[in-house]
């Protein structure tokens, strides 16, 4: 699930470091093993999917078991929601907390079929109106939140999203002639104008070629010779290719925090990415934005940062200092406590 599941794989991780937070993961069948560090329960009933298909029935499978699952940590004080979906819902004498890390049904509407809509009304919206506190992952989609779903500020809170230093090491030599772009096949994520701006680079570049990490990117269809479909690749590769990578190019039309840039700037590789959503909050001035909708505007942030690729990689590496997993868990533990 992409960013939404490197947050919440990471959260596990972080409370396992911690005294004052005693914390345990409910996991669908399909998820075994997915906590690192913190106790795991397996409600094998469960099993859950990427498809709205498979997250419906999953949600229909754990509200027919609402009570039985639900006795399972009712001795629990504060109940999360990672992953945004509350099912089962907390008891009455619970804390509830739900994450909701952006609102782009609301705002890219058309990207959306009609079931996802309404599975994210109920689920997404209904759900963010009752919570005791909202956490999202940048000050772009508290705002939208509070402008589009009409929730009071003081409920909502921003835990910016971190690095993992120990995952990216910086490299500073030679790059090889390939841009990057690590992303799922989505419609936002807006391939198909990456791929148009990629000839244009290829004209002052003509041995540049494209590489998309990620998983659905079959829905591309037939891609030039020069673009390398990879897929989802292990994380020791994706690391490789954030290290040899002349450029990420990050051309999204909407985000609610955008991990990759971040990623690619600790690993010394230069950005350019769009300026749409919280990624010019994320990247700063370590960053060449650009237009995400015309494909001209993408081609030339691309040339830009090839132009000042060790420029922008000093900056970069200044820029994600800023962001940590420590710094994301003490807000969700100040909201665990205020709460409780």
């Amino acid at each position: 699930m992409g960013g939404s599941e490197t947050y919440a794989r990471a959260l596990t991780r972080q409370l396992a470091t911690v005294r004052s937070v005693t914390a345990t993961a409910y996991v669908p069948a399909n998820a075994v093993g997915f906590s690192e560090g913190i106790a795991e329960v397996v409600v094998p009933q469960v099993r859950t999917g990427s498809s709205t298909r498979k997250r419906l029935g999953a949600v229909v499978t754990a509200s027919l078991r609402r009570r039985s699952i639900a006795r399972l940590y009712e001795s629990a004080q504060v109940v999360h929601y990672p992953f945004t979906i509350p099912v089962p819902p907390p008891g009455r004498d619970q804390a509830f907390v739900q994450s909701l890390l952006d609102v782009q049904h609301l705002d890219l509407p058309h990207l959306f079929g009609r079931a996802e809509l309404a599975f994210r009304r109920r689920f997404y919206e209904g759900a963010a109106k009752r919570a005791d506190v909202v956490i999202t992952i940048s000050e772009f989609a508290k705002t939208r939140m509070v402008e589009l779903l009409g929730i009071p500020p003081e409920r909502i809170t921003v835990a910016l999203l971190g690095v993992d230093a120990d995952d990216f090491s910086p490299f500073t030599g030679p790059r090889q002639e390939f841009v990057l772009y690590p992303a799922r096949g989505w419609k936002h994520k807006n391939h198909a104008r990456l791929i148009e701006a990629m000839h244009m680079v290829r004209s002052e570049y003509p041995g540049m070629r494209l590489v998309l990490t990620g998983g659905g990117l079959s829905t591309l269809g037939d891609v030039p010779e020069w673009v390398d479909v990879r897929g989802l690749v292990p994380r020791a590769e994706l690391r490789e290719l954030y290290r040899s990578a002349s450029v990420l190019a990050f051309p999204s039309l909407y985000e609610g925090f955008g991990l990759p840039p971040l990623e690619a700037m600790a690993s010394g590789c230069p950005v350019a990415a769009t300026d749409a959503g919280s990624v010019p909050e994320v990247c700063g001035d370590a960053a060449v934005l650009f237009d995400a909708k015309d494909p001209a505007a993408i081609a030339q942030g691309i040339l830009h940062a090839l132009a000042d690729g060790e420029d922008l990689a000093k900056r970069g590496l200044e820029q994600v200092r800023r962001f940590t997993w420590e710094r994301c868990r003490d807000v969700h533990l100040g909201v665990y406590g205020a709460v409780a």
